[in-house]
């Protein structure tokens, strides 16, 4: 019989959720409501939103007016700023507490007396939103650094003040700011968040733990890629996006699974994954 394990810490973060009740309470408000880019990295919510009125743009050059909800990796401040001035549209900022901390870190580097001459690594994906928008606020003083190798490569001439992108993992952050350290004198701003640290303990725990380890999330969202990295460390483990990803011969000698989920994953998606887990175990012991 299949036993089924759930991560202590695993779905909806504050951040995600405190977007999440925004949009349903501007829905309930307003008439024309937009998102520029999807509000989080959960196709499957940002779906269910979609089918009840939120209408998800890439390009802010198609809303003429209404109400515009900023997604929680926050977007670039020349266009946070450009749509402020615009008297037409409405300005619902949702952007994470945790990232607008980083952001408001990134500004106060660049432009403070003390660090304003420094350059800023931010450790991130160079492609991700989050990063985007916080290299925004860096008044082009930022650099980007994704991996060791990166930072056994970089060169420069100037102190270094580094922080990181709110999603990464400890492991990366520390080893990159081991490697920099080595070479260059800096100062270490940790805007890691919490959330993110106790889904990425819990995983990991739960991983040594179990034959199989079931990761639920966004293919577009960070945190729940590397909750699957940090799991496929421990043990075999899939990223799957909702119950339809699962095969049955997955769990073919299996014994005990672990389910973890990223931080925009809705419980909904996870119920429906356990139920579907629950439903293979009952067919395999037939």
């Amino acid at each position: 019989m299949l036993k089924v394990k759930k991560a202590k810490n695993a779905g909806f973060c504050f951040g995600v959720r405190r977007a999440i009740e925004i949009a349903e309470k501007t829905l309930k408000e307003k008439d024309k409501v937009y998102t520029l880019g999807p509000i989080i990295h959960n196709p499957q919510e940002v779906k269910r939103l979609e089918k009840r009125g939120i209408k998800t743009l890439e390009s802010v050059s198609r809303i003429k007016d209404g109400c515009v909800i900023l997604r929680t990796h926050g977007i670039p401040l020349e266009l946070h700023e450009k749509l402020e001035k615009n008297g037409n549209i409405n300005v619902i900022d949702s952007t994470c507490p945790f990232v607008k901390r980083a952001q408001d870190v990134v500004r106060k580097l660049s432009s403070d007396k003390a660090t304003k001459d420094s350059t800023i690594v931010v450790v991130g994906e160079k492609a991700h939103p989050e990063v985007v928008a916080l290299v925004s606020y860096g008044n082009k003083k930022c650099i980007v650094i994704e991996t060791s190798e990166e930072a056994k490569a970089f060169k420069d001439n100037k102190n270094l003040n580094i922080v990181s992108q709110t999603t990464q993992t400890s492991e990366n952050f520390n080893n990159i700011v081991n490697i920099l350290s080595k070479k260059y004198k800096i100062s270490v701003y940790n805007t890691i968040c919490k959330a993110t640290l106790d889904r990425q303990q819990s995983a990991e725990k739960l991983a040594r733990d179990v034959d199989l380890m079931i990761v639920i999330g966004g293919k577009n969202s960070g945190n729940t890629t590397r909750l699957a990295q940090i799991c496929s460390c421990k043990t075999k483990t899939y990223h799957i996006e909702t119950f339809k990803d699962l095969k049955k011969n997955w769990f073919e000698r299996i014994f005990t699974i672990g389910l973890t989920a990223g931080a925009s994953t809705p419980d909904w998606v996870i119920k429906d994954v356990e139920l579907k887990i629950k439903e293979f175990g009952e067919k395999l012991q037939n």
